[in-house]
């Protein structure tokens, strides 16, 4: 009773925050991604850096809506019970943007510059997912490794 009563005079922003929900592509991908950067417990600006570069690429959008998107993601995040329901929608992208979704994931999990087991599992999981098959995957980190290594 006590949680209907605050979803009537809460903001619909609130509630989507609360419950870990959205219907967007775009903020579902960003709470993929932040979750990623979640997985080994740190959260570092390289990484906030790096999620919003791959937003911008990922949807060709300007780093204004990226920000917006991003902030959104984090709220998310905060409430996710798990990766299944931001795939499901994520998966609605072209194959070709699925995999280069992937790339972007690998990217971000690589920006501390060390490889972590934690988060290579929770990519292959996101993968898995969106049924991006395990050499696209593969060929993604690979793509997503050497970007990191040339900008370190």
């Amino acid at each position: 009773m006590l949680n209907w009563l605050k979803s009537l005079m809460s903001r619909p922003d609130e509630d989507v925050a609360e419950t870990g929900r959205t219907d967007d592509p775009k903020v579902a991908a960003a709470a993929l991604l932040v979750e990623t950067a979640l997985s080994d417990g740190i959260y570092a600006d390289i990484e906030e850096a790096r999620i919003l570069h791959v937003l911008t690429n990922t949807f060709a959008i300007d780093e204004t809506e990226a920000r917006s998107i991003l902030s959104d993601a984090e709220d998310l995040a905060e409430h996710a019970s798990g990766a299944h329901q931001y795939t499901k929608i994520v998966k609605s992208l072209p194959a070709d943007a699925c995999i280069r979704f992937i790339e972007g994931l690998y990217y971000v999990s690589f920006a501390d510059g060390e490889k972590c087991p934690i988060e290579d599992a929770f990519v292959r999981h996101v993968a898995s997912l969106l049924h991006v098959e395990d050499r696209d995957r593969a060929e993604a980190r690979q793509r997503a490794e050497e970007k990191s290594q040339t900008e370190a």
